[in-house]
């Protein structure tokens, strides 16, 4: 887990992005930053530096799809378009009376708001309600294991995560325990020892281990009286 800025983001689980979201982010402004990154799996800066004009369009209407822009991508690689699925959309429409003039989450000034003091609102939060190991990195690691977890193909993962390579998508994806026992369970089709049958199950539960079965006696085996 995520301590003092070493180790990785934490998976949120859904019972605490419900706590998050009901107790631990206050503000209308906060909610709708960190869905942003929840619903589209981006990083905290590129969420701080959406354009207003890449969420809505003149007449204050949600766009079908939000944009991240090449320069504000962490390695500049391309420019990222993802739909508005219909969670994301109701919270986009209740925070634009908040929304800046140019800047979705204004700063001071003309700037835009500043990802290190996103990730000190995201903290406070995750301190209110008890949760321990998290980080702003979190809701991208939550959203791509959810994605995976739904045997989305990896490569349409990365359309949404930007990764041009799928060797680093893999590292973004939490493999749990139940996952693992059901990867191993699924091996019992491969054992090559058979189910014994009921009647011999109970003679082994009789005591008797010799591998028979029970058979009608022959004329020589009948006992003499």
């Amino acid at each position: 887990m995520k301590r003092n800025r070493h180790g990785t983001a934490k998976i949120l689980t859904q019972p605490e992005l419900q706590l998050l979201f009901s107790d631990g982010l206050t503000k209308l402004r906060d909610r709708t930053l960190f869905a942003i990154m929840l619903y589209s799996a981006c990083r905290i800066r590129e969420g701080c530096t959406l354009l207003t004009d890449d969420i809505y369009n003149r007449n204050g209407v949600v766009r079908s799809h939000l944009t991240i822009r090449k320069k504000n991508t962490k390695r500049k690689l391309a420019t990222r378009t993802i739909p508005i699925i219909e969670e994301l959309r109701t919270i986009l429409t209740h925070y634009y009376p908040e929304a800046g003039v140019i800047y979705l989450f204004p700063g001071r000034g003309s700037a835009h708001m500043h990802p290190d003091s996103a990730s000190k609102i995201f903290q406070r939060a995750c301190e209110k309600v008890g949760i321990d190991g998290a980080s702003t990195h979190s809701f991208r690691r939550t959203a791509l294991t959810q994605m995976s977890d739904n045997n989305i193909p990896l490569r349409v993962i990365a359309e949404v995560s930007g990764h041009r390579n799928l060797g680093q998508l893999n590292a973004y994806l939490e493999v749990r325990d139940e996952q693992v026992l059901g990867a191993v369970s699924s091996l019992s089709m491969l054992s090559p020892v058979q189910a014994s049958s009921p009647q011999t199950r109970k003679l082994e539960f009789d005591g008797d281990t010799s591998d028979k079965t029970e058979q009608t006696p022959t004329e020589e085996e009948k006992p003499p009286f």
